[in-house]
């Protein structure tokens, strides 16, 4: 996965702070990736991942 991606991750997870509740659930799905994937990201990548999916498990009722 490329930092490009994992950046507009993040910004779409940060933009759902400002905006009503539901418009990040409408847009937004759970990030899923293979083994292979979760081995080269760095730590920072794992975060904003992590916290991108746990943002849909509390808001949109995403199950892990």
């Amino acid at each position: 996965m490329g930092k490009g991606l994992i950046a507009a991750v993040l910004f779409v997870a940060l933009g759902g702070c400002t905006t009503v509740k539901g418009t990040f659930c409408a847009v937004s799905a759970p990030l899923r990736l293979s083994a292979k994937a979760v081995d080269t990201l760095s730590d920072e990548e794992a975060r904003a991942l992590l916290a991108h999916n746990r943002k849909g498990e509390k808001l949109c009722g995403w199950r892990a």
